[in-house]
């Protein structure tokens, strides 16, 4: 998800804002329930559709900033020919949006989520419907697993109620509360600087992830990373330096046997969610020799796509890391998805009404809609 990337636009830009949140899907829908994107004055920050809904969004963005009121739309894409749309709509669903305008509460909440994130927290902004617009609440994630010496503050009754009916629906024609989790960009922790690296840490900022570089020859690191965090130190030293932890993802591509197998030495302990190491079956048998390797190792790296060259190497390995990244799983056999229809790039959910838009009030009253704009 984007959210951190979301929040801290908020932080950093006082413009004019509306969120929109993907509440309820039906059907084939390219996104999945939960998923948010930003509209701002000039652009946007993530998406909901392949395309065919931005611009209707954007259309009702500036009035629902002036309104100050959230607003419900929905859109019905079943027919393969829906005229209303003057074109062929290839997602085919049933999706429902809520679009906030991002004032008050809910901005406050926003710019202390982005300095939450920052600390590596993952959070979770709950919304409860009132009678006009929403009651904003914003808890640390009971699900995450903080250090022995940090505690969970304690949720209230209806927070936890709210998560654990886990719903953004109650019912078709009433929204009772839903919410949206926030989770830090997770970090890619390289070590080895070389050329062949550069795609790999381009890409991975692409899809989200924070870049950490790490080599002991200082030339290596000269201008190739300009958005990742680079460090020059000893194998032994980059755990300490770059603090590495549970969470990191981590790959080693140094091509110096030696020196990775120090830096091996001294992450397996941590257990990172992800080790990758490039390099051939011989070399890589070498380089675990001794040692007991780990669920979370992936050794040669990357999916079997039959890439060639630095670039569709990198898209074989950072396809491999948002596969572990999305299912959660150390032991997931390379290839294999456990999420069903993960290969669909348009998704496949339980079942989108024309653009249908309902006040926030008419909504929690079961009252009337209005009709979509062109």
């Amino acid at each position: 998800m984007n959210t951190h990337e979301i929040a801290m636009h908020i932080q950093t830009h006082q413009a004019p804002a509306v969120l929109a949140t993907l509440i309820e899907v039906e059907g084939h829908s390219y996104r999945k329930a939960g998923a948010v994107m930003l509209f701002f004055e000039g652009g946007t920050i993530g998406s909901l559709s392949p395309g065919c809904l931005e611009n209707d969004l954007q259309l009702r963005t500036s009035e629902i900033w002036e309104r100050g009121l959230p607003e419900i739309v929905e859109y019905n894409m079943l027919s393969l020919d829906d005229l209303s749309w003057g074109e062929v709509v290839g997602c085919g669903g049933k999706i429902k949006v809520v679009l906030e305008p991002v004032q008050g509460q809910l901005y406050k909440l926003l710019v202390q989520a982005s300095d939450r994130l920052a600390r590596g927290e993952k959070l979770i902004l709950f919304r409860e419907a009132l009678e006009k617009g929403f009651a904003y609440k914003l808890e640390l994630d009971p699900d995450l697993v903080l250090p022995q010496s940090k505690k969970h503050p304690k949720l209230s009754h209806s927070a936890k109620e709210n998560l654990a009916a886990g719903r953004f629906m109650a019912a078709p024609a009433e929204l009772t509360a839903f919410h949206t989790s926030f989770v830090p960009r997770p970090r890619l922790v390289i070590f080895g600087g070389g050329r062949d690296v550069v795609p790999i840490a381009e890409l991975a900022d692409r899809v989200g992830f924070r870049v950490a570089v790490a080599d002991w020859r200082e030339g290596s690191l000269h201008n190739k990373f300009p958005r990742a965090e680079q460090v020059i130190c000893s194998p032994m030293e980059v755990v300490q330096r770059l603090g590495v932890v549970r969470e990191d993802y981590v790959l080693i591509c140094s091509h110096q046997l030696g020196r990775d197998r120090q830096f091996l030495e001294s992450v397996i302990p941590l257990a990172p969610l992800y080790i990758g190491i490039i390099g051939s079956k011989a070399r890589i048998s070498l380089l675990l020799e001794g040692f007991e390797a780990p669920a979370s190792l992936h050794a040669p790296v990357g999916l079997p796509i039959g890439g060639e060259g630095p670039e569709e190497i990198a898209v074989s390995i950072i396809a491999e890391i948002i596969q572990i990244r999305r299912v959660g799983s150390r032991e997931l056999p390379k290839g294999a998805d456990s999420i069903e229809g993960s290969r669909n790039i348009f998704g496949s959910g339980a079942e989108q009404a024309d653009g249908r838009v309902q006040g926030f009030t008419e909504i929690v009253a079961g009252g009337l809609t209005r009709e979509r704009r062109a």
